[in-house]
């Protein structure tokens, strides 16, 4: 797990495109942390097309402590009670809650069991540095529900998290 505009730009293109179009569009609201939320409201409202104002109008419900200002269009804070209040979030009807980066927000969903369901985009890079995803200790029980393979040489993964009984 490492800052995607070290590694991950190259790869993109109309293929992986796609698939982020399909998340997207597929998802009610994003949930993220603290960082990603200031690195995507820094570039998503000067950025124009189908994809960017789906990105600018979705609900983005920001899990911070520390953030003042919720600066980016349809933006609502999460600071206390993080865990009820996205467990909340998840039982509303609608689409999905699609979680992007925040790598501190997705360990504590992790811990908590609020993922459903994993999405993967494995690159054909070695980096050999980097943030583990998951956090040594952590056991969760995946079911395969799809792959995909990309000409450039990724390949999407997807899991549903399988209930465990806890020890």
């Amino acid at each position: 797990m490492e800052a995607p505009e070290k590694w991950s730009f190259p790869f993109q293109n109309e293929e992986t495109q796609k698939i982020k179009h399909e998340e997207l569009f597929a998802s009610d609201m994003l949930l993220l942390g603290k960082v990603t939320y200031q690195l995507f409201a820094k570039s998503w409202p000067s950025r124009q097309g189908e994809f960017a104002d789906r990105m600018n109008n979705i609900p983005k419900y920001v899990v911070s402590a520390s953030l003042n200002q919720l600066p980016w269009n349809n933006s609502h804070q999460i600071k206390d009670q993080v865990v009820e209040e996205i467990s909340k979030l998840k039982q509303q009807p609608g689409q999905d809650i699609l979680v992007v980066g925040s790598s501190v927000l997705a360990q504590t969903l992790m811990r908590y069991d609020l993922v459903d369901e994993y999405r993967f985009l494995v690159h054909p890079i070695v980096l050999g540095n980097g943030e583990r995803f998951f956090k040594e200790g952590s056991q969760v029980k995946l079911r395969l529900t799809k792959t995909q393979s990309f000409v450039i040489g990724m390949v999407l993964l997807e899991y549903q998290v399988q209930n465990v009984p806890k020890v």
